[in-house]
């Protein structure tokens, strides 16, 4: 990043005021008779019925629309472990994307827990407090335990954007660019550079969504996760091939596709020219990716390319899925966010990405025409339309998955 940049994202920071999200008053508060309403002693009568009803909260409160961003700093954005406090700027970014995407209001918690565990009862006891659990920044392996963890101990949905967020925007980008190549995800030779949190919930939606795991190759810091290496976490135990192939250089040959959610410059041209026809580069280290696409389009004139970035066509970016996935969820009450509900985001974002592009997507981006093809696999993030086809088809899936206690609201879909 430039130096003009560096200053630009902390004067934005900055001014006018501190942060980037505030409170607003929903209701009137100027007259006594408002506040006689608000605090005592009209307040009382909303507390009785709650207490007689704990689903009167979603009635007399904002529970039914609040969202809590949590982490505990453990492995922000690419710069690691540099603790809860810290996380604080990407916690209230995170918290200004739902509100301008979905309307959801959002407040971040950064959690200083000495443990694990310590983090899980923390979260726990106040998770009546919401709507809705984001799970942010947080390092595997214990990324997977707490969150099945607060599934298991919340009624509310607790989802690990990190993990599915980047899952469901990178499974429908990879059945689009698939389609594209004359490819199918069922057929497709997978190789996946990294073994976190995000690379284990990518390879396993792939597999639901119709990817063969003996067609997946994953390979961390050691090599390719094998039958015959010892000690591995179950997540990586998971996906452990039997197969001869040891290395990157050995496991890209022939393959269809390579996801990339490791670091900078981790594949070379020399080892995209040995993928297969039409290869599929996901290369989504952030801000570098594991190959440059100005390289990568060097070096093969048939690669179909996205990162992770926005200055770059095909961005593999969260914020297609968690504001919209939330809305769904939370709109029919859903008690958690399930495989079905996952596999509903996705293929709402394939079929939007296939409908035409509409003007307010082509002025935002400075384009004269856009239309589904090597350099549009996945919608654009100015997409209105996400809304509703999103939200819609996560809701619906949550109905019909049996975690839903409300109907499909009349407004739907929303717009």
């Amino acid at each position: 990043m430039s130096d003009d940049m560096k200053q630009a994202a902390l004067d934005y920071h900055e001014f006018p005021r501190p942060g980037k999200i505030s409170v607003e008053l929903s209701t009137a508060a100027e007259s006594q008779r408002d506040l006689s309403l608000a605090y005592s002693p009209g307040v009382a009568e909303p507390v009785r019925e709650i207490a007689k009803d704990p689903e009167n909260a979603y009635r007399y409160t904002a529970k039914g629309n609040l969202v809590a961003v949590i982490s505990n700093g453990s492995a922000i954005l690419g710069l690691g472990d540099l603790g809860p406090l810290a996380s604080k700027p990407v916690m209230e970014g995170k918290a200004l994307l739902f509100k301008r995407f979905a309307g959801l209001d959002s407040i971040d918690i950064e959690v200083d827990a000495e443990s694990p565990q310590a983090f899980i009862d923390t979260v726990a006891r106040i998770a009546d407090t919401f709507g809705g659990i984001n799970l942010e920044d947080i390092k595997a392996p214990e990324c997977f335990e707490i969150e099945r963890v607060l599934i298991e101990r919340c009624n509310i949905p607790v989802f690990h954007d990190d993990q599915h967020g980047t899952a469901i925007v990178t499974a429908a980008g990879m059945i689009s660019a698939l389609e594209v190549a004359g490819k199918t995800l069922e057929e497709a030779s997978i190789v996946c550079l990294g073994a976190g949190a995000a690379a284990n919930a990518c390879m396993k939606l792939l597999v639901n969504m119709g990817a063969k795991i003996e067609n997946i190759y994953m390979i961390d810091r050691t090599g390719v996760i094998h039958s015959g290496r010892e000690n591995l976490t179950p997540e990586k135990a998971a996906f452990a091939s039997e197969t001869d192939k040891r290395t990157l250089d050995d496991a890209i040959e022939g393959a269809d596709v390579f996801v990339g959610l490791s670091g900078p410059n981790l594949l070379s041209a020399e080892q995209l020219t040995k993928m297969a026809a039409n290869p599929v580069v996901f290369a989504c280290a952030n801000p570098d990716p594991e190959i440059r696409p100005e390289l990568a389009h060097e070096t093969r004139d048939d690669v179909i390319m996205a990162t992770g970035r926005s200055d770059f066509p095909n961005q593999v970016n969260n914020v297609l899925g968690f504001p919209f996935i939330f809305r769904g969820a939370m709109d029919v009450r859903a008690t958690a966010i399930n495989e079905e509900m996952k596999a509903a985001a996705v293929r709402a974002l394939v079929d939007l990405a296939k409908q035409p592009v509409t003007q307010e997507v082509l002025d935002a981006y400075g384009l004269e025409s856009l239309e589904f093809g090597a350099d549009y696999i996945i919608p654009k993030a100015t997409d209105s339309r996400l809304l509703g086809a999103v939200s819609t088809a996560v809701a619906q899936a949550a109905i019909d998955s049996g975690v839903a206690r409300l109907p499909l609201p009349d407004t739907y879909p929303l717009s």
